[in-house]
C-alpha cells in the first residue's frame, strides 16, 4: 500500500484520495451487502473522515437498507454511475473523530486488500471460507 490511496467510480466523475493508513479493512456479509455489492460480500476501508477527500461530482445519497436498530443506512453513489463509494452520513456533516468507511472495490489499487474481521458470518454465504487468524462476528460488533 502507497499513500495516498486513490480512487473513484467506474465512469470517474467521483474521485478521492486518502492521506493515512486504513484503521480496520474488514468484509461484511449481511444481506444489504449482498444486495447492494451484487456479490457474496463489501469490502470496507475504515479510514479518518478528515483524511478522506473527495474531488468531481457530488455523491448523491440512495437508501442503503436498515441496521438491526432500525437506523436507515445510507450509501453515497456517483450520480452519473451509481457506484458506491462509502456509507454513513452526508459528507462534511460527521463528527469530529469519525471514520469514513469507503469501498475496497472503488480503490484504484484494491491488491493489498486484506479484510482481517469479517462482520455478519451468520448470513455469509456456505462456500465463503474464513482464514482461521481473523476475527468473525456473527453480526456486528459492540460498539458500547
Amino acid at each position: 500500500m502507497e499513500l495516498p490511496l486513490k480512487g473513484g467510480c467506474l465512469c470517474g466523475a467521483v474521485r478521492y484520495e486518502i492521506t493515512c493508513e486504513p484503521t480496520r479493512v474488514y468484509a461484511c456479509h449481511c444481506t444489504d451487502c449482498q444486495r447492494a455489492t451484487t456479490s457474496a460480500f463489501s469490502i470496507g476501508v475504515a479510514v479518518p473522515a478528515d483524511a478522506f477527500r473527495l474531488s468531481g461530482k457530488e455523491l448523491r445519497g440512495v437508501p442503503g437498507g436498515v441496521t438491526d436498530s432500525g437506523r436507515a443506512k445510507t450509501r453515497w453513489v456517483c450520480p452519473d454511475c451509481g457506484i458506491c463509494i462509502y456509507g454513513g452520513v452526508k459528507p462534511g456533516t460527521e463528527p469530529p473523530g469519525s471514520a469514513r468507511v469507503v469501498r475496497g472495490g472503488t480503490l484504484d489499487d484494491s491488491s493489498w486488500l486484506r479484510p482481517t474481521t469479517h462482520f455478519y458470518v451468520r448470513s455469509k454465504q456456505p462456500w465463503v471460507v474464513l482464514p482461521e487468524d481473523v476475527t468473525v462476528y456473527e453480526t456486528a460488533p459492540n460498539r458500547g
